[in-house]
């Protein structure tokens, strides 16, 4: 049965043929230009005056053709996104993201992956993203309005109240809410009850993460994968403090470097790295030990983490 989004699109479409094709063609075209531009000198920066920003305002312009419209516009906010938080110079400036995803969802309202992926990106904390979970939560909710309440909106939403805003009363909630859902998986059900029995407990943390990891879709995948790391590596820093402060304790002083505690401490060479091979340093603001800038496990999730040293 034909859905009344599809009835409207096909009603819109120009009747005449020829017209029809000159605009998939102008459209294909412009997007070409623009992709190599995006790929070329610079990160893709588009300007606000030539952006609607009304999703309505683009539906009522897009003349049947929203799908492919919305296609074009997610591609730019990945673009975007991924130009910001991969520039080497300057301060990344994610202020369009959110009214990127906006037009997209608004264009079509069942595009899954922009709604899930929009969120990863709007949840990661800056310079890697915006830092606004808030804006997450409001895109996948308007997902679950958009796309009948589908189970895995209901999860992410869990997620992001769990891992970024440290709420794990509203993180259980949303967690049991997706599991109510059609079509749910059982392990959603055991989810709900460890997060309120462990909440903010690492190993929770790891039991969700790992759950994770089977996701049908490659990018929240590898994402679990790399938060199941940053897990490994909080283990091995709260290790590696312990070992810092007995060293203080017994010689009254901070060890000189790596080899020196590593030798006092009969440590292995791997304790002093973290799970991707980059060793470990003193955070020069807060005096913790943590991993390095140059890490792809930087930042850690915030966590309560004892001082090596004032």
């Amino acid at each position: 049965m034909t859905s009344p989004a599809n009835t409207v699109a096909v009603d819109q479409r120009p009747r005449n043929g020829k017209l029809y094709v000159a605009i998939v063609a102008l459209l294909v075209v412009s997007f070409g230009v623009q992709v190599v531009r995006d790929r070329g000198w610079q990160p893709y920066q588009p300007s606000p005056a030539l952006w609607v920003r009304s999703g309505t305002a683009v539906t009522k312009l897009s003349m049947g053709f929203r799908n492919l419209l919305a296609d074009i516009y997610w591609i730019r906010a990945v673009v975007y996104y991924g130009g910001n938080k991969g520039a080497v110079s300057g301060k990344p400036n994610y202020d369009l993201l959110y009214p990127m995803l906006d037009l997209v969802t608004s264009l079509d309202p069942h595009f899954r992956i922009a709604y899930r992926f929009g969120a990863i990106f709007l949840a990661e904390p800056y310079p890697g993203g915006p830092g606004r979970p808030d804006l997450a939560v409001q895109l996948l909710q308007r997902g679950i309005e958009g796309d009948l309440g589908r189970w895995s909106y209901y999860h992410d939403i869990g997620f992001i109240y769990y891992w970024w805003l440290k709420d794990a009363p509203n993180a259980a909630k949303w967690f049991g809410l997706g599991a109510d859902r059609p079509g749910a998986p059982e392990w959603l059900k055991s989810m709900t009850a460890v997060t309120l029995a462990e909440g903010g407990n690492r190993n929770s943390s790891r039991q969700l993460w790992t759950e994770l990891q089977n996701s049908d879709v490659p990018y929240l995948r590898k994402n679990a994968s790399i938060r199941l790391q940053q897990l490994d590596a909080m283990d091995a820093l709260e290790k590696l403090t312990l070992a810092f402060q007995r060293f203080e304790t017994r010689v009254g002083r901070p060890p000189r470097d790596w080899q020196a505690l590593a030798a006092a401490e009969r440590l292995p060479r791997e304790a002093m790295l973290d799970p991707t091979g980059v060793p470990f340093v003193v955070n020069k603001e807060t005096g913790r030990l943590d991993v390095s800038q140059e890490s792809k496990m930087w930042p850690l999730p915030t966590e309560p983490m004892a001082r090596p040293h004032q």
